[in-house]
């Protein structure tokens, strides 16, 4: 009978560790693996399980933190809003944006932010989509 006390006293355990883990990447951080090599060099791309680098995201901070230019941030892709998009915050609301080689200025609207992968060549970013609504988790 002990073993069978010992079984049922690690399968509790074991089930509220996996619901508090749960809980916690739901509403306080997440874990996402890079894909693609859009943001090559920072981040290499998982080309089988746990290979390939992670992000950490915290999600809570976005009442709180003053983003600024240079941070890279996680978003909902703009056509699949179940993909996660990591990319470089290059410019805020209200600010001007010229693409190399475009005469074209873009002044970034209010609630919109522009973010590029650090692969220029390789991303799909707001060089293709334009600004993107300011982060919201």
């Amino acid at each position: 009978m002990g073993i069978y006390n010992h079984i049922w006293s690690t399968a509790k355990k074991n089930v509220m560790a996996v619901l508090l883990g749960v809980t916690i990447s739901d509403r306080c951080v997440t874990f996402v693996s890079v894909t693609g090599e859009s943001m090559y060099p920072t981040f290499t791309a998982a080309n089988s399980v746990l290979q390939g680098d992670f992000v950490l995201a915290e999600r809570r901070c976005l009442e709180k933190y003053k983003f600024s230019h240079g941070d890279v941030v996680l978003f909902k892709c703009p056509s699949n809003h179940k993909e996660l998009f990591v990319k470089r915050l290059i410019a805020l609301p209200g600010e001007w944006i010229q693409l190399p080689g475009s005469p074209k200025v873009t002044k970034i609207p209010e609630g919109h932010c522009w973010v590029e992968g650090d692969n220029a060549a390789r991303s799909w970013d707001s060089r293709a989509f334009g600004p993107y609504r300011i982060l919201t988790g």
